[in-house]
């Protein structure tokens, strides 16, 4: 007659266990093979059937470092939600680019890059922003308006700040990208364009966190641009956001037009 254990758990090897563990000692180790799966018999059948584990909540609490929100978007100011006609349009254009980066990025990933293209390392995050924004706008010792000798053929991108050029990003795995994003501000939003349309889908977790994080900023600074309708920067944090929401699927931060 089979133990209730073998109902459950059918038995994968023929053992041999006499006429009972009584006899196995627990204490040494094996002498032999036969004896070995006897042992591990007998400590399977002392197991209780449900074990609860003992768990202090406030120990857990102290340890906690990750916070993360479940939170939506701040829903837009009146006049500044985009339509729905608008935002499927984004997405369209959007999908379209994600799909030419897609076709070409073997052909641009074996681009040489120029001598004075020195990417930061993964986790300098002030190194990524002088390296989008140019040392003049990182260090605030000018405008960000080119100058006549800024518009001269042979431009230093160090200064002025290097485009999302498709030589670079291409060179960017997903594991690099998702700091990327992380480190990059509003104020390099062709940066965030950019790397948003280089993320593979599905998403890897930490991607997720971001992209959502990112959406989450925009919202806040829209929330605070009321009267400012006409601010040159409402398409852009609109765009953002549209993109997350739509095209990646983060259905609970979209703009819902009314």
């Amino acid at each position: 007659m089979k133990s209730d254990v073998e109902e459950l758990m059918p038995r994968l090897l023929p053992v041999d266990c006499g006429e009972g563990t009584e006899d196995v000692d627990l204490s040494g180790p094996p002498r032999n093979p036969q004896e070995y799966l006897r042992q591990v018999q007998l400590e399977a059948s002392l197991c209780p059937d449900v074990v609860v584990a003992q768990i202090d909540p406030k120990k857990l609490k102290k340890t906690q470092t990750v916070n993360a929100s479940v939170t939506g978007c701040l829903a837009a100011p009146v006049g500044f939600c985009p339509s729905l006609s608008w935002q499927q349009h984004q997405v369209s254009n959007f999908s379209d680019v994600r799909q030419s980066i897609s076709k070409n990025r073997t052909h641009w990933n074996n681009h040489t890059l120029d001598d004075n293209v020195q990417m930061p390392k993964l986790t300098d995050e002030e190194g990524w922003k002088r390296f989008c924004l140019g040392e003049k706008t990182y260090l605030g010792s000018s405008s960000s308006i080119l100058t006549e000798a800024d518009q001269e053929p042979a431009l230093d991108y160090s200064k002025v700040g290097f485009p999302p050029l498709l030589s670079i990003v291409s060179r960017f795995n997903q594991v690099k990208l998702q700091p990327s994003v992380c480190f990059l501000t509003l104020k390099q939003g062709r940066w965030l364009y950019a790397l948003l349309a280089c993320l593979e889908k599905p998403l890897l977790p930490e991607a997720h966190s971001s992209i959502r994080q990112l959406a989450r900023r925009c919202a806040h600074l829209r929330s605070t641009m009321v009267g400012l309708l006409e601010d040159e920067d409402l398409p852009a944090l609109n765009l953002l956001i549209c993109l997350v929401a739509r095209y990646f699927e983060q259905v609970d931060l979209a703009d819902q037009p009314e």
